[in-house]
């Protein structure tokens, strides 16, 4: 069992000292993803932008450059040709064409003209028309938002206001990062991609809610205590399963990463880099934030509730 501890037991790190440095620092990447996004825009995919997808099976390994050379003899706009899985495997990406659905059609049948002469096999063909593509991208936008207004009306019942407000700013940190992440390494921007933010900000706030119940619990246990030592206090008391809920998460999509194929890279590297962003932000900014927001003001050290052991404060040292 000791092998299994990732973090020692009874952990005293000082945290809330280092929101002088997560704060500007998380603010810094946020701007930067808001920027990037606006600026540059997302690699929308076929989803969003319409066109056609079609995966291929060659009979014998893929000769990517020739299915390209091909593929810009029918003029079809912005055609890519990639590999994926195996070395018979070739995904072509066909951008929308003008005409409507029946012209998306009309591509898929020189597409089946062109390569199955040569004995290819079609193993999916995917087409999304222009009015389709919209509505999926209003839909995507709607999850999104409503998620969000749903995390707020909850934590806010659930505990008090700035409760809330912190879950809300750490959880849309959190989101705009991944936003910056996609559009800076230009990774295809898809239904799945929605999923994964989704997921993302699910894991965000649930390891939120952790953090802050514990909070909730320690607040009313340690009424006098200073609010920076019981937060620092009830980060240190979660922190194990924080780490440990992490790193096993990490593993499963590590493997999904590797030996799932190019398809759902995207989509878990996206969930890779929302884990990580997730369990950083519900240490270093989801509990510093409350005492942005004044949770307690009272709280100007001296003893505990009545029949408790005074908490040893936390230690000098950096977490």
């Amino acid at each position: 069992m000791a092998l299994m501890r990732l973090i020692p037991d009874h952990t005293n790190y000082r945290f809330m000292w280092l929101r002088k440095v997560s704060f500007p620092i998380s603010l810094v990447i946020a701007i930067a993803s808001v920027v990037l996004f606006f600026s540059i825009g997302l690699n929308y995919g076929i989803d969003f932008k319409g066109g056609t997808v079609i995966e291929l099976k060659t009979p014998g390994p893929a000769d990517i450059a020739g299915i390209r050379s091909e593929m810009n003899q029918l003029n079809l706009g912005d055609v890519q040709v990639q590999q994926f899985g195996g070395d018979d495997e070739v995904l072509v990406r066909i951008e929308e064409q003008p005409g409507g659905e029946l012209a998306q059609q009309a591509v898929v049948g020189k597409i089946r003209a062109l390569f199955e002469k040569d004995n290819y096999t079609f193993r999916r063909i995917e087409v999304v028309g222009p009015r389709v593509s919209g509505e999926l991208a209003r839909a995507g936008l709607i999850a999104v938002g409503a998620s969000l207004f749903a995390i707020l009306i909850y934590i806010w019942f659930r505990f008090e206001w700035q409760f809330a407000v912190g879950a809300i700013i750490t959880t849309a940190n959190d989101v705009l990062v991944t936003i910056g992440l996609f559009v800076l390494l230009r990774l295809d921007f898809s239904l799945s991609s929605i999923a994964a933010v989704l997921t993302i900000i699910g894991y965000s706030l649930n390891d939120t809610v952790v953090v802050y119940d514990r909070i909730r619990e320690n607040l009313r246990k340690y009424k006098k205590m200073d609010l920076p030592e019981v937060l620092d206090l009830s980060i240190n008391q979660t922190l194990s399963r924080t780490v440990l809920t992490s790193v096993t998460t990490l593993l499963a999509l590590l493997s999904l990463y590797i030996f799932g194929g190019e398809v759902i890279q995207s989509f878990t590297l996206a969930m890779i880099f929302g884990v990580l962003i997730g369990t950083y932000s519900s240490i270093f900014l989801a509990a510093p934030l409350l005492i942005l927001l004044k949770l307690r003001s009272d709280g100007s050290g001296g003893t505990e509730k009545e029949g408790t052991a005074k908490a040893k404060p936390a230690k000098t040292g950096s977490a």
